[in-house]
């Protein structure tokens, strides 16, 4: 029985008392991060008004947040498609296109959310997310400013606020921030992280118990808890508590993994088919097209970030960071075709990877008004290193690598968004052999295309390293390069204050966890831990 009292604008009309009760107790477990019974909870509406607006928004929420990206835009779009005008609506609907990736879009529907409803700090708030993701910094702050002067109480906006100090390289002006929402509101967890991932700052006395009574605070929703178990974790490390340091990042992405989960063998037979795909290569781009463009791969924390302070030291390179272009480009692609990448592939000629290279190039050649050479480092495209050679046929690719134990530790140590291979030893280890595997076929197939850099190489003979990384992108040796600390260019990745230090040779972390890391040894394929005859000493600071 439909609720006479409901206006025609409100977001239940349409909805019997059983759905609303449904509807409801569904929004306020998703509001509280629990999405098992949201989805619960949603069930009986689902049953009795499946095309509601309201029913579709709340059910493309649990899609996203459990990884149902396609099954999640489907039904924002049709929720939007019958409530066109509804700010909330194109919010969700922004939120979701971004969870799936398809940043230029979610930026648009935030934008017209935003001219829907002016006053609306939420969506303001989420499209300085969004932004920031696009690395669009400077419209990103205007978005994150006028969020706040809306609603100053909004923490999250006032938190990635000082996430761009942080950027700008402003790390003590960044603290000072974080410390003031803190002092409000003490369970933010996004405040909490901003602090531990300053990463060249240490947590000052009495942090360690203040984190763990923010986390009993009645408060703190899933992200509060997710995020402060991880800076509890790095706050726990420092004081040389590696125990109970792993035990919190062990309860942190429990509670991300139980959010999302990852298909460790759906990925593996998503890589397998995209290797067949282009083994042999298909015809690329006949144009020389790529030669401005410089593609950063490889994990997160392999030293990625490094590579690319380096490089945009040099006088003709722009460092444009973890841009979402090609992935774009090919889901572009895959629209276009009725199909999924890479299941076109062999449909393709050479005028075709030709237009997309194009595409390519146009959506890119804002960061080449200044710089004649562009670095794209989107750690996630080692997937497609064969689209980016067919093409861009004389890009260059550089390959980051650090010691896989390393690499794995500081992945799950790290608060990483949209990466959910890192919440679990063994989803870890198979991700790394994914990796592993799916590289060294990049570079049997095109080995003039790849170069690959080694992170310790890098760490043990700096000057060397950087001449063969130079002489591979075609660029003449600049000294500044090696003085890459100095450059004082935004960067937006989790190791932006540590490129602006000198390059350090006391970064390897896994030897200080002994045998507590040997599941993720046995992960990796790798010897159980053997304690060193002597306890090593604490490397010096490389001098550059």
């Amino acid at each position: 029985m439909t609720i006479p009292t409901l206006p025609p604008g409100s977001r239940l009309y349409g909805l019997d008392q059983n759905a609303i009760q449904h509807v409801v107790a569904a929004a306020q477990a998703l509001e509280a991060g629990r999405v098992n019974e949201a989805s619960d909870r949603l069930g009986g509406a689902l049953a009795s008004h499946r095309d509601h607006p309201e029913v579709l928004r709340l059910k493309s929420s649990i899609h996203s947040l459990r990884g149902q990206h396609g099954d999640a835009i489907r039904a924002i779009e049709r929720a939007v498609q019958l409530r066109p005008q509804d700010a909330h609506y194109r919010n969700t609907l922004g939120t979701i296109l971004g969870a799936a990736g398809e940043y230029d879009a979610a930026v648009a529907a935030l934008r017209d959310a935003c001219a829907l409803q002016s006053n609306f700090a939420v969506a303001w708030y989420n499209l300085g997310v969004m932004l920031t993701r696009s690395v669009r910094n400077d419209e990103a702050v205007v978005a994150l400013r006028r969020a706040v002067a809306l609603a100053p109480d909004h923490m999250p906006a006032r938190a990635l606020l000082a996430d761009m100090l942080r950027v700008g390289g402003h790390a003590d002006e960044a603290a000072q921030q974080y410390r003031k929402v803190l002092a409000e509101q003490p369970w933010a967890g996004m405040a909490w992280w901003g602090l531990a991932d300053l990463k060249t700052t240490r947590f000052a006395e009495g942090d360690v118990e203040r984190i763990r009574a923010a986390m009993r605070d009645p408060r703190a929703g899933d992200d509060d808890l997710i995020t402060m178990g991880f800076a509890l974790a790095k706050a726990l490390a420092d004081e040389g508590r590696y125990a109970e340091s792993l035990a919190a990042l062990e309860a942190a992405n429990a509670i991300a993994r139980h959010r999302k989960t990852w298909d460790a063998a759906g990925f593996s037979a998503s890589i397998a088919a995209i290797d067949a795909a282009f083994d042999p290569p298909p015809s690329p781009a006949p144009a020389a097209l790529g030669g401005e463009v410089v593609f950063i791969v490889g994990l997160p924390r392999s030293g990625t970030t490094l590579i690319e302070q380096i490089l945009a030291s040099h006088s003709k390179v722009e460092g444009a960071g973890e841009l979402a272009d090609v992935p774009s480009v090919i889901g572009e692609e895959s629209r276009r075709r009725g199909k999924p990448f890479p299941q076109w592939v062999g449909e393709l000629g050479p005028a075709d990877w030709e237009r997309l290279g194009r595409r390519y190039l146009e959506r890119t050649a804002h960061w080449r008004q200044q710089r004649p050479i562009s670095i794209d480092k989107l750690p996630g495209n080692w997937i497609f290193i064969g689209a980016i050679a067919a093409m861009l046929p004389t890009a260059r690719i550089v390959v980051c690598r650090r010691d896989p134990l390393e690499t794995c530790l500081s992945c799950y140590r790290q608060h990483l968004d949209n990466n959910e291979y890192t919440r679990d030893f063994r989803d870890l280890g198979a991700y790394w052999r994914d990796f592993d595997r799916g590289v060294k076929h990049w570079l049997a197939l095109y080995p003039t295309h790849i170069y690959e850099s080694i992170y310790e190489d890098l760490v043990a003979a700096p000057e060397a390293s950087i001449r063969n990384l130079l002489a591979f992108c075609g660029l003449e040796w600049e000294p500044g390069c090696l003085q890459f600390h100095t450059n004082t260019r935004h960067v937006r990745s989790p190791s932006a204050t540590q490129v602006r230090e000198p390059l350090r040779r006391d970064t390897a972390r896994a030897w200080r966890y002994g045998a507590l890391l040997d599941p993720l040894r046995a992960a990796l394929g790798l010897p159980p831990f053997q304690p060193p005859a002597a306890q090593p000493d604490e490397p010096p600071r490389l001098a550059s």
